[in-house]
């Protein structure tokens, strides 16, 4: 597709039983855009909804130009649904945001404002009066958006707030996958993208019932050690693998030097003791991390040059003969 063709802003969100909400939700988020003057698109990605939703899409996609509906096989979840918009779209700067209507699709200006105003490669809502239930949502909300912020180093005051904005090259590259997605920032930040956040409103829920679960809690636990992993370790695993193999093997070697000097200088018997088992452990513990370092370093190397994935990522290139060339061309 010509490049001229392209929108300027693709409107990303992942519906998942909405019917009640989605005419709501195009009518604002055309209200909201068409103000703007900037070419755009709305991309609304049904992640296998059981109600009339899908239907529904396909009626209103036949009746606005700028919507584009994706229909996805059955549920994936909310990072699988968003990952699928991100692919269609076609916009050079991403908002997303929720289907539920607790976004405001009116604070997508001032999300695009600071994005472009403070030169950032993303920038993220904080639902600063969250209208959530108290000990079921806003509490855990908390703790959570605390402990990611402290483990990924990027402080955030709401990470499970929807409502993003980004340059398309900070998302060009990102495979999503589990919960991923609420980690967004995160792993921009790996990638050396420029973050900003900007209080935004939110909405009691209007339409149908929350769809997260207490299970979610620990799916995102287990993601946010993935991202933990990925921020310290995603070129160099051996340093983590080798390192504790090393540790486990220097202690297993050493409890073996003890047992032996007790057997050879007091003639004890070491046969049945505990602490024999335990240094053949931690032999055998450490020659397996240590393998396995070296095995994900075998797999990393092969996942960056198969995908032709380079290890840094370059914002810009200045040339001292190009900028003289035009001083003086200026002057």
């Amino acid at each position: 597709m010509a490049e001229s063709s392209r929108p300027s802003l693709s409107v990303v969100v992942p519906l998942y039983n909405e019917e009640g909400s989605l005419p709501d939700l195009l009518e604002q988020l055309l209200a909201a855009l068409h103000p703007m003057g900037r070419s755009f698109e709305i991309v609304l990605v049904d992640d296998g909804s059981r109600d009339g939703t899908p239907a529904l899409l396909q009626d209103l996609a036949a009746g606005t130009p700028e919507l584009v509906a994706v229909l996805l096989r059955r549920n994936y979840g909310q990072t699988a649904a968003m990952a699928a918009g991100f692919d269609a779209s076609r916009g050079e700067i991403l908002v997303t945001l929720d289907g539920d209507l607790q976004n405001d699709p009116a604070d997508i200006p001032l999300l695009l404002d600071q994005l472009e105003s403070q030169q950032l490669d993303l920038v993220s809502g904080w639902r600063h009066q969250r209208q959530d239930n108290t000990i079921s949502r806003l509490l855990p909300s908390l703790l959570a958006n605390r402990l990611i912020a402290r483990v990924t180093g990027v402080k955030l005051h709401d990470y499970g707030c929807s409502l993003k904005a980004y340059r398309r090259e900070v998302v060009a590259d990102m495979n999503l996958y589990g919960e991923l997605h609420r980690f967004l920032p995160a792993l921009a930040f790996i990638e050396g993208a420029r973050i900003g956040e900007v209080r935004v409103s939110h909405h009691p829920r209007r339409y149908g019932k929350s769809k997260y679960g207490i299970d979610r809690t620990f799916r995102v636990l287990m993601d946010l050690l993935t991202v933990w992993f990925m921020k310290r370790f995603l070129t160099r695993p051996m340093h983590v693998f080798g390192f504790a193999g090393l540790v486990s093997l220097i202690t297993g070697l050493m409890l073996a030097l003890w047992l032996v000097g007790e057997k050879l200088l007091l003639g004890m018997d070491i046969g049945n003791r505990p602490l024999l088992l335990m240094a053949v452990l931690a032999i055998l513990s450490g020659v397996q991390l240590f393998g396995f370092g070296l095995l994900a370093e075998l797999q990393m190397r092969t996942y960056h040059e198969s995908q032709g994935r380079p290890i840094y990522r370059v914002r810009n290139t200045v040339r001292g003969r190009e900028r003289a060339a035009a001083t003086a061309t200026a002057t």
